[in-house]
């Protein structure tokens, strides 16, 4: 049976469903991962190794990818509906706030290991940044995607290992911290979700904009919320886990 089309109301522009419930799947599978780091802080689980083991970093990476395509994706969206400067400033401003509120929250929970640049810090410089970029052609995006892939590999320095220039992402080694999502090689994987997104939009637009099952049309709608969900789902699960203790 084929799909039929389940409707989501607009927000000022034209949603895409499909990419929404990619971004809603990142965030349920998030949710997961980082109940589970809580539950392992608060120790409720056998001991996990959050920071070595491949089961847990390997989740985190494709997490974090899933994440930072989508948002490359929703620039080439914005950038195809001609979404103006000031209203880009505005959803920045949101994107950057949440950044703060993360860097203040995790200050207050580990303050030996506090988020100076996680992944929403990475947004607000990246979004802006490809919309900077988003004139260029796709051979000159896709060259600098693969350079800043790269980029990590071959050009790291001590001098990029301290906390006020470690969000390059040219450090020598990973610096303590709770969240880190530097510049490098991050931006690749926004540029490439924009890349794709971009000629998938030209050539195959049905990919996207194309009907959804109505089994996920729910995370469709959790997509569509994700900075709110992002900047709550962590105070819920660590509030859950602090009662859980304090009555048991």
């Amino acid at each position: 049976m084929r799909a039929r089309p389940v409707p989501i109301p607009p927000a000022g522009l034209e949603r895409h469903d499909r990419l929404d419930a990619l971004r809603g799947l990142a965030m349920v599978w998030m949710t997961v991962f980082h109940a589970s780091f809580d539950l392992n802080n608060f120790r409720l689980i056998a001991p996990q190794d959050f920071y070595r083991d491949p089961f847990w970093t390997g989740q985190r990476l494709v997490i974090v990818s899933i994440f930072l395509a989508c948002a490359g994706a929703s620039q080439a969206v914005a950038h195809r509906q001609g979404v103006s400067w000031p209203r880009f400033w505005r959803r920045w401003a949101q994107i950057a706030g949440g950044a703060l509120a993360v860097s203040l929250g995790s200050w207050w929970m580990f303050p030996n290991s506090w988020i100076s640049f996680g992944v929403l810090h990475a947004m607000a410089v990246m979004a802006l940044l490809v919309r900077l970029l988003a004139p260029l052609g796709t051979p000159a995006l896709v060259a600098l995607a693969g350079l800043a892939l790269v980029a990590p590999q071959v050009l790291s320095d001590p001098f990029f290992d301290s906390r006020w220039t470690n969000w390059v992402g040219l450090v020598t080694h990973k610096p303590r911290t709770e969240d880190y999502v530097p510049l490098l090689p991050w931006l690749g994987m926004v540029l490439a979700g924009f890349v794709a997104c971009r000629g998938l939009l030209s050539r195959q637009p049905g990919l996207l904009t194309g009907p959804l099952p109505r089994a996920l049309v729910p995370l469709a709608r959790l997509g569509r919320w994700s900075l709110g969900y992002y900047l709550v789902h962590q105070p819920v699960l660590i509030g859950l886990c602090m009662a859980w203790r304090a009555l048991h």
